[in-house]
């Protein structure tokens, strides 16, 4: 795909995009995927948390039968999902035009987010679906500038740090967690925006 992963510098970004509200405000949906073993194009989770001026407007949840219904028990011990629970759930492709609204056009963002976007192209490319138009940014990048003083930069770290009861490794906490870590940081950056937050921070945004 042309332009696939490329940098996109915040300030240049936000020029290009100054006429359109969503870039102006703290706007942004955050993702989480699970997935059934070591294949990107496994997923068997999903998560989209929409934030919308700086608040909780939208929260998405599905199971996914992966393509393969075979679970690694390792997977399994992570996340808690089996087989069982998704043989009769739809697929990713199935569930792809209630999916692409969520991200086309915005400004995504993802803990650890190299995982998660992997997962989202490796789905795009098994079912042969056309890539979604966005922007995505890492937390764990974003918490590693505002709160340099931390063992380390795991959701759970943060969650404990900053009081979030979240049960790790479920796609909706860990979206949840993720989506409350930015706004954490635009608190503690005094940022007007995910934009200016990725400008104070020198966070690059890339391309999809």
């Amino acid at each position: 795909m042309p332009g696939r992963g490329r940098v996109i510098r915040n300030r240049k970004a936000a020029g290009c995009h100054s006429g359109r509200r969503g870039y102006l405000d703290m706007n942004y949906v955050a993702i989480d995927f699970e997935t059934a073993n070591s294949s990107r194009a496994s997923a068997c989770s999903l998560a989209a948390i929409t934030v919308e001026n700086g608040a909780i407007v939208r929260t998405a949840y599905s199971l996914i039968r992966p393509p393969v219904l075979q679970f690694n028990y390792w997977n399994t011990k992570i996340h808690g999902l089996t087989a069982a629970h998704v043989q009769d759930k739809p697929t990713f492709a199935e569930l792809w035009d209630r999916i692409r609204p969520h991200l086309e056009h915005k400004i995504v963002i993802a803990h650890n987010a190299a995982f998660d976007i992997s997962v989202l192209r490796g789905m795009l490319n098994e079912y042969g679906l056309p890539y979604p138009a966005f922007r995505y940014a890492c937390t764990v990048d974003i918490a590693r500038k505002v709160w340099s003083d931390l063992e380390n930069y795991k959701l759970s770290t943060l969650a404990r740090r900053f009081a979030i009861e979240f049960e790790h490794h479920n796609a909706l906490h860990d979206a949840r967690t993720c989506a409350l870590i930015a706004l954490l940081a635009k608190a503690e950056a005094q940022a007007s925006s995910f934009m200016h937050l990725a400008d104070i921070l020198q966070i690059s945004l890339r391309e999809f």
